[in-house]
């Protein structure tokens, strides 16, 4: 799988994604993101907002979209 999500990204175009994309922000301390303002944030602006790691966020929702990519191909198999 291609890197989807890049701490470049604003956070509109994340949320786009996946339908689950905003439970995993919020699961990694980004609760802001039903907020208007943050919409237009990169992720790693709302990282720094939040203290933290930017690289870490773009790690973890890079992973869930691997694993719902890997799990939609399973599902597909049998």
């Amino acid at each position: 799988m291609e890197k989807k999500v890049t701490k470049e990204m604003i956070i509109a175009d994340i949320l786009e994604l996946h339908q689950d994309m905003a439970g995993v922000l919020m699961s990694g301390g980004m609760h802001c993101v039903t907020c208007p303002a943050s919409m237009g944030e990169t992720l790693e602006e709302a990282c720094y907002v939040h203290g933290i790691d930017p690289e870490l966020m773009e790690e973890r929702l890079n992973a869930y979209l691997l694993a719902m990519e890997v799990e939609k191909q399973q599902a597909a198999a049998k």
